[in-house]
């Protein structure tokens, strides 16, 4: 199990990641299951910011409605798995709300230096190549709700 990949392709090509299952095991085991059942495939990054992350993994970038990216999930959440891992460029943490036990599908790819997130959001891996993709998401024109104006799908799959 612990040395399961999964890479995320992109139209501006592929990230690869390693997770780390003694770290974060019920979030490891979360993503690969939904990424898996195809969960992830046709979502969409929603939300960039320059020298900070890429996020995505909500199921309602595949619709129409906007104004409800960034509210999506699976119908569960997975309870915080906090460790000393800090974030760090190229490091994959779970988005989630107010409540630490409220991760479900969402993450982010971080791109600079996030210190002021570590012990508080859950760090389940990190990407092995493609930092230039996660590079070139981030520098796309946004919005004012980070959004960014080019849709950017991924498709997400597991090795074994």
């Amino acid at each position: 199990m612990s040395d399961v990949k999964a890479t995320i392709e992109t139209k501006f090509g592929k990230m690869e990641a390693r997770f780390f299952h003694d770290k974060a095991p019920k979030h490891v085991e979360n993503f690969i299951k939904l990424a898996k059942e195809g969960f992830y495939d046709g979502t969409i990054f929603h939300r960039v910011i320059p020298g900070f992350m890429i996020q995505g993994g909500d199921p309602n970038t595949k619709g129409d409605n906007k104004a409800t990216y960034g509210m999506g999930g699976p119908d569960h959440t997975v309870d915080a798995e906090f460790s000393d891992t800090p974030h760090r460029k190229g490091i994959l943490s779970m988005a989630r709300s107010n409540d630490p036990n409220s991760a479900g599908s969402q993450f982010f790819v971080v791109v600079g230096d996030a210190s002021f997130l570590d012990g508080q959001y859950t760090v389940f891996g990190e990407l092995t190549s493609g930092l230039e993709v996660a590079d070139e998401i981030v520098a796309l024109p946004r919005d004012s709700r980070d959004m960014p104006d080019d849709r950017v799908e991924m498709k997400v799959i597991i090795e074994d």
